[in-house]
Formats: C-alpha cells, structure tokens, sequence
C-alpha cells in the first residue's frame, strides 16, 4: 500500500534526499586522510633520519679521542640537528592545524546537509501529502494515475481505479464537530492504505473523496478490496461512528484520456449512491463491484 503517512513508501524515498554524504564531502574526505597519512609517514621518516644522523656523529666520538675541532663540529651539528626538529615540529603543528580545519568544515558540510535534507522532506510533505489523512493529495495521485496509464498502453496491463465517497460525512461535522470529521478521515485512509497492495497507490480526491490507483487490477478483482472496507466503526465522544461508503469503479482504456476515465469512474460512483438511496438503507450495505 501506498500511505506515505510517516512517509515510507517509494516514491517519497525517491524523492526525498538521501543522507549519504555528497561527492564534494567524500573528495574532502580523501585529501584529508591522504594529508593526514602523509603528515604522519613523515614525522617517522624524519625520526629514522634524526636517529641516523645523531649516531653518524656520537658513534665516531665513542671510538676515537675528541679534538677540539671535532667537538667544535659535533657542536655545530647537533645544533643543526637541533634547528631542523625545531623547523619539522612547527611543521607538524602547522599541518595538524590544517587538517583540523578540514574536519570542521567536513562537520559544518554534513550539519548542512542534513538541514538540506530535513528542509526538502518537510517541502515535499508539503508538496504531495495531505496533511489530514496522510495519503497523497489530489495532485499527486493525479500525476501517479497519469503515469500508470501510460504504462499501462505500452505494455498492455490492466489499470483500474477505484473512487471512493464516504455517506453521511457531513452530518458526523454537523453533528460531532469537524476534529470527528478529521478522525473519520484519518480511520477509512489507513483502512484503504491496509486494504490496497504495496504496488497500488491511494489518496484524498478531495473532501470525503477517496482515488485508489491499482496497476495490473481486473475489474473483478476490485471486490476483493471492497470487503477489506465492511464495517469500519470508531468511537468518537462515546459514541460509534459507522463508516459507510459509496465507491465506482473504472478501468483504463488504451489511449483513453485521464478525464474520461475520472468521469466514467464519478459516474459509477453516482450510481452506487443512487442504488444505496433506492433500496432506502439508512446505512448502505457494503457497495458491489461497478462493471467498468
């Protein structure tokens, strides 16, 4: 089923952008581990040096007597010695410091991205999702259906959509207030996203209007939704809310516009009711299928 309600479904994953980092972060990322490893390679490279040169100087000393000239030398040279750890320390702070640097604008990136992301999530909500029911909004379904149709003409399967009209909403506002109308809307959503496929999409039409959108669905096979809808009941304010529709069904005609086919779909829909009102119910019986 498709009921983006915390948003789970595909198309809000496609849509919605992905946290992983982006390219420009992850080549950050590289030149930072690269400075970093080449940076430590020579702080040990120039410590075997150090090591090295020192006992050039300290071996020979060991081994013959010191004259004034060789210790006036040696002097020099651990002097030198000396200036060039000295020179290679401020190095290493200086590229310490760069590499620290780096990390905080990685952070700063990632803390951007993730802003980037939130804010494009709340847009897209916003965009495609009725904020009511949390189903797709009209014009989202609209453009899905679209889709579908063409898919449908080229590879030759079956497309029906199912509109649904809840009885008597109006009086549930008139009668128990509008956050009981919301409540009404809100159980028959989640009850249509329970009862449609994961392939199947659904959404607001529009008031207490309900479009399902079923790819590879036969006119036959719409029944078998219908009676996952019987007798949805809340409470509301102590008291039991039956939640009746009316629904028309119509499936896809190749080459068929999206207009004819909501305008055949309405027309069901309108019979269905007019049957519930003719056989005088005061709650219909649950709709039969309508012949496309």
């Amino acid at each position: 089923m498709s009921l983006p309600g915390p948003v789970e479904s595909e198309e809000v994953k496609q849509l919605a952008i992905s946290g992983l980092p982006s390219e420009e972060l992850r080549t950050t990322m590289r030149s930072m581990e690269r400075r970093e490893w080449w940076l430590w390679s020579s702080v040990v490279m120039v410590m075997i040096l150090l090591m090295v040169a020192v006992g050039s100087f300290a071996f020979p000393a060991m081994l013959t007597d010191r004259d004034p000239f060789y210790s006036f030398f040696l002097n020099q040279a651990v002097r030198s010695l000396a200036a060039l750890v000295l020179l290679f320390t401020v190095y290493v702070v200086y590229q310490q410091l760069q590499i620290n640097r780096i990390r905080r604008q990685l952070t700063d990136q990632i803390f951007a991205v993730d802003k980037v992301e939130v804010l494009a999530q709340e847009v897209y909500k916003v965009a495609v999702i009725d904020q009511v029911t949390g189903l797709f909004n009209r014009r989202y379904i609209e453009q899905r259906l679209n889709d579908e149709m063409l898919r449908s003409m080229r590879h030759g399967r079956p497309l029906t959509v199912i509109l649904f009209d809840l009885d008597s909403f109006k009086n549930v506002n008139d009668t128990l207030g509008h956050a009981a109308g919301d409540v009404v809307l809100k159980t028959f959503a989640q009850a249509l996203g329970r009862a449609t496929r994961g392939s199947d999409v659904v959404g607001r039409f529009g008031g207490d209007e309900f479009l399902a959108v079923l790819p590879e669905c036969r006119p036959e096979e719409v029944q078998f939704i219908l009676k996952r809808l019987d007798g949805i009941q809340i409470v509301v304010e102590s008291q039991k809310v039956l939640i009746s529709f009316s629904a028309g069904s119509g499936t896809y005609r190749p080459g068929e516009p999206m207009d004819e086919l909501l305008k055949r779909t309405d027309e069901a829909l309108y019979a269905d009711k007019a049957r519930a009102k003719e056989c005088g119910a005061k709650e219909p019986a649950p709709p039969a299928k309508v012949p496309a």
